[in-house]
């Protein structure tokens, strides 16, 4: 059987939302003086709507006397010590924790008088409170709760934070509001102090540990906003690992009162937070730097569900559907759940039953009655781990022994069939930590017996598993499975995304009753306190949708495996550009060589081989130089105005070079001459690709367009009336383009990026755009992802299957130029700064000093350890790279 500690009361024996005042010392005396029964002695303790008697024996029970049940509470003017007794007089009572041990409540409709006498206190002292609250009990519950409210509200005016509390002379309290602490089924009010470098919660109970909790400013790591019942009114801080408090929940009354404290700590200099952008999580999440279970704990928590909330409690898809086989094949996708559909629409039967019902429906319509995460749900799952939330919740009750959870086969197969049941899991299914331990009776508690006979005892497992920890390994090991993660941003799309609310919804068959949704009322403009308390049930009982995190599709994950993608890294067959495909960077050894223009350099390219750098600038000249010696080899004037940029197609033989006086220039390496140019446009030709398995050449200028032409290979002349495919119009500059296997991207002057098929030549999409000059872009080399980087400081990354913008960041200056891997950056800036940015850890590897004025382009070889940046400060350098295994 359960043994409960030894402080045995908490605020868990109360009713939820339930106040606890204060205590008193007392003997509680026989009923009858003959009986033959002992003194009692314990304290009473005086709560919102009941009265507790805690008695310092252990093994005799808590007594717990509801106002609502008292007929009358008074003082015993018969005696002479009338000043310290008091005479409570009920119709029935419960009696909880007898033995000491955890097991449903006792509740004895009788009619009893209890006789307290008071050891250090007078009746004056706690007789008129008592009696208040006793008349707010007999009103009905709305006005109850407002009077209590009221009384509670008088009660923690008077309670003043001691200034002795502070450390030391210097600080200074900033702000001093209410609030309430939140923790599983438990609202604690307090007083909450700001100073200059504290944080303090001051409890109006002495139910904490601490008289006053405290948490120094730098010891916070993040606060997060939260709503509470539907309300955006909480707040979550949490802490270092070296701090004494790891973790705080607030509520308040308002929004604002809330704001006004969130404000205030982040204006404090004490202040040091971390950051978990949701782009770099969700990078590190498809890049795989984070595991499925990781990512979903924080997209949870990024739609306001956390651990301390029941009715906001994270949840976990259900991703196994086989649970009658005796081995689990996790290769076979039949073994899986199809995580496009919500849970209700699994099964075609029940949805069609479900939609019938939901035609003939009023306004407002739904197709599931119950939702996929409650209060009860989650201790549904969770009892033998938390019986005491359970008896809480059930006022000192466990459910039914044939309704709770007793076999993972049948709750699967009652979410399947089941016209009321579409509970989705919790994350202790997948926690290997915690071994299963929620899946054990290891309290020994008697739940019942079931209508066969059986006692309820530990959970019934599949055939597959051998045990609770067997069993939570192996889930854990589907959750992380490549099936799941293939599949896991679509089940994202219907909790956390656009699949959430409206005609997707619909179209998804993904509908819960209104109150389920954020914004479906507003509590605060209620006024009427009878509709607002049955308002409040109600969002408790039917469950609450996550917030929104996502509007538009969630990216996929990458299925390809990370670490042969950085070893091993080739790039995409034919595609040529001037800034190359290269292998995973660690960082740049210091400069090998370095040549010089006469004026700046605006682009590089890499023979296949690494052996040749080619450079172009605004001298005029294409300049060719041998890595291995940096010795110049060639040096060539090609036009009378400036070469914008420079690419060698695969035969390392043809070199393909954009001037500023509009024409395209073919320059043949072997024989040492021009053999093609091409007036390619009406304006600076300003970038070129090539696609070498369709053999087009792909160009961008200044005239606003960018042009496709189909060439031969070895080169012959192109003709620019009968080759040109395609005219791309844009409404600005083209200043930059990058071509993959389908797609060609391009960006312009005015910050916009656009996507064009290389099968019909039309607009794909226009992704979100840049505040100022879209610079340089490139795709990854598995073509999922396109990165960008602009004038307004900013790289993004985006993923090409959603158009979603997985990534953004801020650097320090205007960002010129790139070249990547997929994981790893080079970003060269205007003031000659070149970093190295893992995108699997969305970490700054490192940040060379590189050029002493702007970067302006950047090549890599993809086979050879070699990187090549040019600048304004007329320097070609030729730099070392590290690999990184």
């Amino acid at each position: 059987m359960a043994k409960m500690d030894k402080e045995r009361f908490s605020l868990l024996l109360l009713e939820p939302g339930e106040y606890y005042f204060e205590d008193f010392s007392v003997f509680l005396e026989p009923e009858k003086q003959d009986s033959g029964e002992d003194l009692q002695f314990g304290r009473l303790r005086v709560c919102s709507k009941s009265l507790v008697f805690d008695p310092k024996n252990n093994s005799d029970p808590i007594i717990k006397i509801p106002l609502k049940d008292c007929v009358d509470i008074k003082s015993d003017k018969g005696r002479v010590d009338s000043n310290q007794r008091i005479i409570v007089d009920c119709s029935s009572f419960v009696e909880m924790l007898e033995g000491n041990v955890l097991a449903p409540y006792t509740f004895k409709s009788l009619r009893r008088k209890f006789y307290f006498t008071l050891l250090y206190a007078k009746v004056d002292d706690c007789l008129p409170h008592i009696s208040q609250l006793l008349r707010a009990s007999s009103l009905p519950i709305a006005e109850q709760n407002q009077m209590i409210a009221a009384i509670a509200y008088a009660r923690q005016c008077r309670v003043k934070f001691k200034p002795l509390w502070l450390e030391d002379m210097f600080e200074k309290i900033v702000l001093e509001t209410i609030g309430n602490k939140i923790t599983p089924l438990v609202v604690n009010p307090g007083r909450i102090v700001l100073s200059s470098s504290n944080l303090y919660f001051q409890p109006f109970n002495n139910m904490e540990p601490h008289d006053v909790l405290k948490i120094p400013l730098s010891d916070i790591s993040r606060i997060i906003r939260r709503r509470f019942l539907l309300q955006q009114v909480g707040i979550e801080i949490y802490c270092k690992e070296t701090c004494s408090v790891k973790h705080l929940y607030l509520s308040f009354k308002t929004c604002g009162a809330r704001d006004t404290l969130y404000n205030c700590l982040l204006d404090q200099p004490e202040l040091r937070l971390s950051h978990a952008d949701q782009e770099v999580m969700t990078l590190q999440w498809q890049s795989g730097a984070l595991s499925n279970y990781d990512y979903l704990l924080y997209l949870n928590s990024l739609a306001d569900r956390n651990f301390n909330d029941l009715t906001q409690y994270p949840v976990f898809p259900w991703v196994i559907a086989d649970y009658t086989s005796t081995k689990l094949d996790l290769k076979n996708p039949k073994s899986f759940r199809d995580l496009t559909k919500p849970i209700g629409a699994l099964n075609p039967e029940r949805l069609s039953r479900l939609k019938e019902r939901y035609n003939e429906m009023p306004n407002p319509k739904f197709l599931y009655g119950s939702h996929y995460s409650t209060p009860g749900f989650v201790l549904f799952y969770l009892v033998r781990k938390y019986p005491h939330y359970m008896l809480c919740l059930q006022n000192g009750r466990f459910d039914h022994p044939d309704r709770m959870f007793n076999s993972i086969p049948d709750m699967w197969r009652n979410v399947l069939t089941n016209m009321s049941d579409f509970k989705e899991l919790v994350p202790e299914f997948y926690d290997s930590s915690q071994e299963g331990d929620f899946l054990e009776n290891r309290f020994g508690i008697h739940f019942g017996y079931r209508h066969d006979g059986s006692r309820v005892n530990d959970v019934a497992l599949p055939p597959w598993a051998s045990g609770p920890k067997d069993f939570v390994t192996k889930l854990r090991s589907a959750l992380e499975s490549d099936y799941v993660s293939a599949h896991l941003h679509h089940w994202i799309d219907l909790i956390f995304g656009y699949k959430q609310t409206g005609v997707e919804a619909e179209k998804a068959n993904n509908l819960f009753y209104y109150l389920c949704y954020e914004g479906a009322v507003d509590l605060e403009s209620i006024t009427d306190w009878n509709q607002r308390h049955a308002l409040e049930v109600q969002i408790m009982e039917f469950g609450q949708i996550p917030k929104k995190v996502f509007s538009v599709p969630h990216p996929p994950r990458s299925t390809t495996n990370i670490s042969s993608i950085t070893s091993n890294i080739t790039p995409c067959p034919g595609i040529t550009q001037a800034n190359g495909y290269w292998g995973s960077v660690e960082t740049l050894k210091p400069c090998l060589k370095a040549l010089t223009h006469r004026e700046a350099v605006t682009s590089t390219a890499l023979t296949s081989d690494a052996r040749l750098v080619l450079s172009v600038g605004r001298d005029t000249v294409l300049k060719m130089t041998n890595v291995a010696s940096g010795k110049l080899e060639r040096s060539i004037i090609l036009s009378s105005m400036t070469l914008s940029s420079v690419i060698i197609l695969p035969d390392d033989l043809t070199v393909i070079v954009g001037s500023w006086d509009s024409t395209i220039i073919v320059y043949d390496i072997k024989c040492a001459r021009t053999i093609d140019t091409i007036h390619g446009h009406e304006d600076a030709v300003s970038c070129i690709g090539w696609n070498q398995e369709r053999k087009i050449l792909i160009t961008g200028s200044w005239d606003c367009s960018v042009r496709i032409w189909q060439a031969q290979y070895p080169w012959s002349p192109i003709k620019a009336a009968s080759t040109r495919l395609a005219n791309l119009d844009h409404d600005s500059r083209v200043k930059c383009l990058s071509i993959c296997e389908t797609l060609v991207a391009s960006g312009t002057e005015d910050g916009e990026l656009f996507l064009w098929s290389l099968d019909s030549f039309r607009l794909v999409k226009e992704l979100p755009s840049h505040f100022a000059a879209v610079n340089d872009i490139c795709f990854s080399p598995d073509e999922t992802k396109l990165i960008s980087c602009s004038n307004d400081q900013w790289f993004k990354v985006f993923d090409l299957s959603s158009g979603l913008e997985v990534y953004a960041k801020m650097l320090e200056q205007e960002l010129m130029c790139l070249a990547w891997d997929g994981l790893n950056l080079l970003i060269g800036d205007t003031i000659g700064a070149l970093y190295v940015f893992d995108l699997k850890t969305a970490t700054i590897k490192d940040k060379i000093e590189a050029h002493k004025e702007a970067i302006l382009t950047l090549a890599a070889s993809p086979c050879k350890p070699v990187v090549v940046s040019g600048g304004e400060d007329h320097r070609v350098i030729i730099w070392d790279r590290i690999i990184a295994h």
